[in-house]
């Protein structure tokens, strides 16, 4: 015997001998079998047999025997005959299931030698012809199964081919380009898929659940798990969403007011920022990019260090941190001596480099004010609000330690920093002192170029001081803008106008609300009409607001620059940079609040100062002693004292300022002015009187004696 059918296939455990089984070998062996046997054995043929009658047709045609194993024919085959098995087997098919290798078992232990003749002719007699490939009458359900499995592979494998035939030489590119389209297209209908998810959600009763109760609110703003904030998050997303396309998806008698007073407190909840701060930081920006501030103030900016340029270059500095195992790359291309600081093994403000003043630790912003102010050398400038010294220090490293500086600051521990920063980077050419800023130009002034980097709410830098977001309220944006507003007027009047190489105030605030920032610049311009606003010279920055919340600025505010976290990467900034084009007028508020005189009032004083009649003098100097006139000499001393207060850069109507209390105080004792002038005249007179007697007097004298002279010569 040759190898057996089974020898290709792993042998496993044999299945349960079935009913049928038994009842094939009663009959090999003659032994009468039950009826429900027999039909059942009647079906089972019918079944196995239904397939070659189909097939038996194919063979009386003139194609080939081999030809007739058509795919779809064997499928269409397999299912009748499964069905048909079903139809004949109803009433037993719990009881008896039927194996698929029932008779491959009975093939391989029993021959088909020993079956009678008898028994194969029943088989041809009733099989008949249904066999393609031989004549016999004997059927072997494993070339069936054979012949199924052929089928079911055939599929794949004649799949196979095609592809294989597919991918050739010349024709992969197409394939290629076909596969890459096809995978553009699933992407696309995905993301189109998704779209229209996302439009459901907010379409025809899907829209977003934004409003909740609001005891729920509170609830879970006070919790502030980590489902809850997840919850927020998409909310807001929502929200926003909502509020860039209202019309469309916004919910039905649902205002614009409604959905945003919503937000504003998921975002007081999500953030942790009070009410107030939170509108007002709202109003700044379109909704999608007021979601990008609250979210770039929750993460830190780049830790920032600036050269040093008295001490070392930027290149040497560089290469010395980089061997230290700093890693370190230059902040941008708008400065030429900052770095920004990646990666540290060592802490930087200890290193032998910063100890030695080759750098300072110093925010990229605050690089900003002194760029924008470009002091020369050899010029005379003023830092207003100095510590801890970053930005006086920035400026005596462009000025090369030439001309001078002075570095004001109202705070003596503060100023203690900036003496201990301005030593350890070698500036040797600033003056440090304390006094209120607001009193600078009665105590100097004449500056080519001022600096007010005035003191602000702190809104730009969020991510470095956190506790702003609960600690500022109203009262802050009231006295914080009143300051800002009495410091940019002392330093407008402490600029030299009359400067060759200067005349520049640059006004900073790291705080990016309008009322410190554009009202104040406004307020400047108006109260100050010799001053203007110029470019900036900065390479970058937003510009400033003309119109904010129904409120119109000068159309020179453009030239202002606003610069954002979630923009530059930058803490929050303000930066505007005057020029005084003239001094200041007389009738010019000053930086303490009170008014000076009126213009029609000093334009008289200045006539009787200024125009004085030379006739007056001549005429009193015709006498022979020439006496001597106060009213008169206080004028010269006035306009000698105003010629000494214009050389050292000072406003000389502050001479009137003082001059028009003490006319107040004359007014209110005006009786008894009038009463002391009418007394003096009152003496001149008696006096007068008395020479005029004397002098009579002395005259008959004279005359009597010359008469006694004459009669005694006779």
């Amino acid at each position: 015997m040759g190898v057996g059918r089974r020898m290709g296939k792993k042998q496993g455990i044999p299945d349960a001998l079935s009913e049928e089984h038994f009842a094939n070998l009663k009959r090999k062996k003659g032994i009468p079998v039950d009826e429900p046997q027999s039909e059942a054995r009647s079906s089972k043929k019918q079944r196995t047999i239904k397939k070659p009658t189909k097939s038996l047709k194919a063979k009386d045609e003139p194609a080939p025997k081999k030809s007739a194993k058509p795919t779809n024919g064997s499928k269409k085959g397999t299912a009748a005959v499964q069905t048909n098995g079903d139809k004949s087997k109803k009433p037993k098919a719990k009881q008896v299931p039927v194996p698929v290798d029932s008779d491959e078992e009975m093939d391989d232990e029993f021959d088909l030698d020993e079956i009678d003749g008898s028994d194969l002719d029943m088989e041809g007699q009733e099989l008949g012809s249904d066999f393609l490939d031989s004549g016999s009458s004997v059927y072997d359900s494993d070339q069936e199964e054979a012949k199924r499995e052929k089928f079911v592979f055939s599929d794949d494998e004649d799949d196979d081919e095609d592809r294989e035939e597919k991918l050739t030489a010349a024709n992969i590119e197409g394939l290629s380009r076909k596969l890459d389209m096809q995978l553009e297209e699933e992407a696309a209908e995905n993301e189109a898929e998704l779209r229209e998810d996302a439009l459901q959600t907010n379409i025809d009763g899907d829209k977003p659940e934004v409003f909740g109760d609001d005891e729920d609110e509170l609830s879970k703003s006070k919790g502030l798990l980590a489902p809850d904030l997840q919850m927020l998050r998409t909310r807001i997303t929502e929200t926003i969403r909502v509020l860039e396309d209202f019309s469309n998806l916004a919910e039905e008698d649902r205002s614009r007011a409604e959905y945003t007073s919503q937000l504003l407190k998921d975002i007081c909840a999500y953030y942790g920022y009070n009410e107030f701060l939170a509108e007002k930081l709202w109003n700044l920006f379109p909704p999608r990019e007021a979601f990008a501030f609250f979210e770039a103030n929750e993460s830190a900016r780049p830790l920032v260090i600036r050269t040093n340029t008295l001490r070392t270059h930027r290149r040497d500095l560089a290469q010395a941190l980089i061997n230290r195992g700093v890693t370190v790359e230059p902040v941008g291309k708008w400065s030429k001596v900052g770095l920004q600081v990646f990666d540290s093994n060592v802490p930087i403000g200890a290193t032998p480099e910063y100890l030695a003043g080759h750098y300072i630790l110093q925010a990229a912003s605050s690089f900003l004010p002194v760029m924008a102010l470009c002091p020369q050398e050899g010029e005379r400038c003023l830092d207003m609000a100095a510590a801890p010294g970053g930005k006086t220090t920035h400026m005596a490293a462009l000025m090369k330690n030439t001309g001078v500086i002075f570095a004001n600051d109202p705070s003596k521990q503060r100023a203690k920093g900036l003496i201990g920063n301005i030593h350890r980077l070698g500036v040797r050419n600033t003056v440090v002192c304390n006094y209120d800023a607001r009193e600078f130009p009665k105590v100097i002034g004449g500056f080519d170029r001022v600096l007010l980097d005035a003191p602000c709410t702190g809104t730009g830098v969020i991510s470095k001081d956190p506790s702003v977001k609960t600690n500022r309220d109203e009262k802050d944006f009231m006295t914080l803008p009143h300051t800002q507003k009495q410091l940019i007027l002392a330093a407008i009047d402490s600029v030299n106008h009359a400067s060759k190489t200067g005349g520049y105030l640059v006004y900073s605030t790291c705080s990016c609300c309008v009322e410190e920032n554009e009202q104040v610049v406004q307020y400047a311009l108006s109260r100050r009409p010799n001053v203007r606003l110029v470019d900036t010279g900065l390479p970058f920055g937003k510009e400033g607001f003309t119109s904010y919340m129904g409120k119109e600025f000068h159309p020179s505010l453009k030239l202002t620059r606003r610069f954002y976290p979630h923009l530059y990467n930058v803490d929050g900034f303000f930066v505007a940079k005057f020029q005084k084009i003239a001094p200041t007028p007389p009738n010019a508020v000053r930086a303490n609040g009170n008014a000076e005189k009126s213009a029609q009032s000093f334009a008289a004083e200045t006539e009787v100062i200024d125009k004085t009649p030379i006739t007056e003098d001549n005429d009193e100097q015709e006498d022979e002693f020439g006496g001597f006139d106060d009213e008169d000499d206080q004028d010269y001393i006035l306009r000698a004292k105003r010629n000494a207060m214009r050389r050292r850069g000072l406003d000389p109507r502050a001479l009137n300022y003082k001059g028009s209390k003490k006319e107040k105080d004359g007014k209110k004792g005006g009786k008894e002015v009038k009463e002391d002038k009418v007394g003096e005249k009152q003496e001149a007179a008696k006096v007068e009187k008395k020479t005029e007697k004397t002098e009579k007097k002395q005259e008959k004298e004279s005359k009597e004696a010359k008469k006694e002279k004459k009669a005694g010569k006779k």
